[in-house]
């Protein structure tokens, strides 16, 4: 019967797509989603994420049944823990993850990035009702996967503690005057995530929590990254400085990058590198992350590194 099962979620896969512009007997969602409209299904049972990053996260506080995700990438011990004692599927590569899988699984909902996962939508659309959402405001995404997996009162609920918590911290930071700075290294290269109203999940918490951004990192418009080389390092000229090393998935050679740099004459320049602020934070919620409990960890640093550096 197993074999009969795969045989027959192979089939479907390879079959033609029923058009996702059929008609739609619940309800479409038409904004912020790739190749709208979307309709959503009746309440889903077995939901594969291809984004084992923010949607992962974030499904997994709503109690959604995640039966797959590809494991790489996911950093935070938390999270991989669940997704062991929970027995989900590996499905690879998140950048290129296993459609094979998917398809056994007989999956009756697929989420995913419409950013790292466009090319694949029409296969993915062939074995189970799809949704690849764009980039958003983290707790915007929270409401949409929280309204497509039919958990609108669980999202309420794991938001409200979160709400009062940052409220809590953003009149305290008020008087406070001083700005932050934030920087990823990488290998080769630098990375910073600015402050503007497209702004990547952990950087929307410090603005939310009030925390004051230098001019080089605060934008009007849609930029999400700059990639500054050795001499615009200067433009980090904040109070406080926070920053990940971040090598690539593996975080073994984290701590060398760190010394590479840390050691450069230009890094020790820095305003904050010389006033003894300079902080180094954990790669796990400030560049995969994965939900409420990543931003709460977010606002853990905010009052060690701000707050209570002074």
């Amino acid at each position: 019967m197993p074999a009969l099962r795969f045989c027959l979620a192979l089939l479907a896969f390879l079959l033609p797509a029923v058009s996702s512009h059929a008609a739609c007997e619940g309800k479409a969602i038409t904004e912020g989603v790739y190749n709208p409209p979307f309709c959503i299904p009746a309440e889903a049972k077995r939901i594969v994420t291809l984004d084992p990053l923010i949607t992962l996260g974030l499904l997994i506080e709503l109690d959604a049944p995640v039966v797959a995700t590809p494991y790489m990438a996911i950093t935070e011990a938390e999270v991989l823990d669940v997704v062991k004692a929970r027995k989900m599927v590996d499905l690879g590569n998140p950048r290129e993850p296993s459609l094979e899988r998917v398809a056994a699984l007989e999956p009756d909902l697929i989420i995913g990035s419409a950013e790292a996962h466009s090319a694949i939508y029409e296969q993915a659309a062939k074995i189970a009702p799809t949704v690849f959402f764009k980039h958003m405001d983290w707790k915007k995404y929270l409401a949409r996967l929280a309204e497509v997996t039919g958990r609108q009162d669980a999202a309420s609920a794991a938001l409200q503690a979160y709400n009062t918590r940052v409220a809590a911290i953003r009149e305290r930071m008020e008087d406070e005057d001083l700005t932050v700075s934030a920087v990823r290294f990488a290998p080769d290269r630098f990375v910073v995530f600015v402050d503007g109203p497209d702004a990547y999940a952990p950087f929307a918490v410090l603005h939310e929590a009030g925390v004051k951004r230098t001019a080089y990192e605060t934008v009007a418009d849609g930029t999400i990254v700059k990639r500054p080389d050795w001499e615009e390092l200067a433009n980090l000229d904040g109070d406080v400085l926070l920053y990940v090393s971040a090598s690539g998935f593996e975080s073994g050679p984290d701590d060398a990058l760190e010394k590479q740099v840390t050691e450069n004459p230009l890094w020790q320049l820095l305003p904050a590198v010389q006033a003894g602020r300079a902080h180094r934070v954990d790669r796990g919620p400030w560049q995969s992350f994965h939900g409420i409990g990543s931003a709460n960890r977010i606002l853990d640093d905010v009052e060690r590194y701000i707050l209570g550096d002074r």
